[in-house]
């Protein structure tokens, strides 16, 4: 049953991270990569906040592994960086890292917080 779970999460997560990121990139015209930054950023949120009001063990499951891994991406972030760094955009790689690491943990905070505080 779990395994079905994390599929069934990952079937809406894959797709909408790929969706996602289009979108956002096609905002930007930059070497920053702003999709998968966005992404990752929401994905830390969405989890953040599904932890703060600590479901059953099915939804966290479905939506936290199943979900919100599929929806996250830190292998295209790892990636993303290197191309900046072989590109000789270094700034934008360091802000990616930087950026990427100091909002995604805000984000998470901010959505534990909500969830705790207000819901």
């Amino acid at each position: 049953m779990t395994l079905l779970l994390v599929f069934l999460g990952g079937a809406v997560g894959a797709p909408t991270r790929y969706l996602m990121d289009r979108l956002v990139q096609r905002w930007h015209d930059t070497v920053f990569p702003w999709g998968t930054f966005v992404v990752n950023v929401t994905g830390s949120f969405v989890l953040g906040l599904l932890t703060g009001l600590q479901p059953g063990p099915l939804v966290a499951t479905l939506a936290g592994s199943g979900f919100c891994g599929a929806l996250t991406t830190f292998s295209t972030f790892g990636f993303e960086t290197m191309r900046l760094i072989e590109e000789g955009s270094f700034a934008e790689a360091a802000l990616n890292v930087a950026g990427s690491l100091l909002l995604g943990v805000l984000a998470a905070a901010a959505g534990y917080g909500l969830a705790v505080h207000i819901l």
